[in-house]
């Protein structure tokens, strides 16, 4: 079995002077960082003080869901003689927040849209998302239900 390492750095930048003093002193606010690429501004989602102009870890997650099945699926098409034009995907998850404040989430549905351009594979390309799911990185290491509402159609 390959091994693969991937190695960010997180940085807090909320601190406004008295760190965590007290729970409304400082920012939720952070910086991802990886080596030769842009750096990534976060917060926490608006709903725990964070900045709502900033990625939350929560979309974070489900837009790697996303774009992890995604991969696969484009990787499965070529593989399967189906020629993908356009993909798009308004990826949904939902997380429960327990009364103690922990949460979990508990769905993702992957909603893409594809364009292809055999009319005479589009059930082949719609089956094709289950594997894909199957063989995702981000999706096997998950506890929860990662539902398909795939929608396919042939370019005009």
């Amino acid at each position: 079995m390959k091994k693969h390492i991937y190695k960010t750095m997180l940085t807090w930048t909320g601190n406004l002077g008295k760190g965590t003093i007290d729970y409304r002193a400082y920012q939720r606010d952070f910086r991802i960082q990886v080596s030769g690429k842009p750096d990534l501004l976060g917060s926490s989602d608006p709903s725990f003080r964070g900045d709502k102009s900033c990625y939350n870890p929560e979309e974070l997650f489900v837009a790697s869901l996303s774009s992890c099945h995604m991969l696969w699926f484009l990787h499965l098409c070529s593989e399967n003689g189906i020629t993908v034009v356009d993909y798009h995907d308004g990826a949904e998850g939902v997380m429960k927040e327990e009364e103690n404040g922990a949460g979990y989430f508990e769905s993702v549905t992957l909603k893409p849209e594809v364009i292809i351009l055999e009319s005479n594979r589009i059930e082949m390309a719609e089956n094709l998302h289950s594997q894909a799911n199957k063989m995702c990185f981000i999706a096997n290491s998950c506890n929860f239900e990662i539902s398909h509402q795939p929608v396919t159609k042939v370019l005009k």
